[in-house]
């Protein structure tokens, strides 16, 4: 097994190379425009994420949802980022694979919150303002 995950830490990078070399010869500098478009937008992937990381914990723990979803959801989306902004086509493929993978929304949760009336039915809302 070690020696298998060994021949794969090799292997990877020779065929991203050897990938990157053919399209190069095929497309030319499109190839080069299409890795800086690509690192671009893992680089905002990943910005992104780190901004809504936050709101999607709290809007998970706010309606009793399991907050390791949004924890793995968060950590998937940053993962597919960093795959984005390594340079090469395999990586683009596997970072696209993540970023395609469902995020599972319980049917029970949205079940469980529905608008139904308060306890209290005497209570008025409004808005009050004092003049002095």
């Amino acid at each position: 097994m070690p020696l298998l995950f060994l021949v794969l830490l090799i292997a990877f990078p020779i065929a991203e190379i050897w990938i990157l070399i053919h399209l190069a010869d095929e497309y030319g500098w499109w190839v080069l425009l299409y890795l800086v478009a690509v690192a671009l937008l893992g680089l905002q992937l990943i910005r992104e994420e780190k901004l809504l990381f936050s709101g999607r914990m709290m809007q998970s723990l706010m309606q009793g949802g399991n907050p390791v979803k949004a924890v793995f959801g968060s950590a998937r989306n940053i993962i597919a980022g960093i795959f984005l902004l390594i340079p090469g086509v395999l990586t683009d493929i596997i970072a696209a694979i993540l970023l395609l993978i469902p995020v599972q929304n319980s049917k029970t949760q949205s079940a469980k919150f529905t608008n139904k009336p308060a306890a209290n039915d005497d209570v008025i809302e409004g808005e009050f303002r004092r003049e002095d």
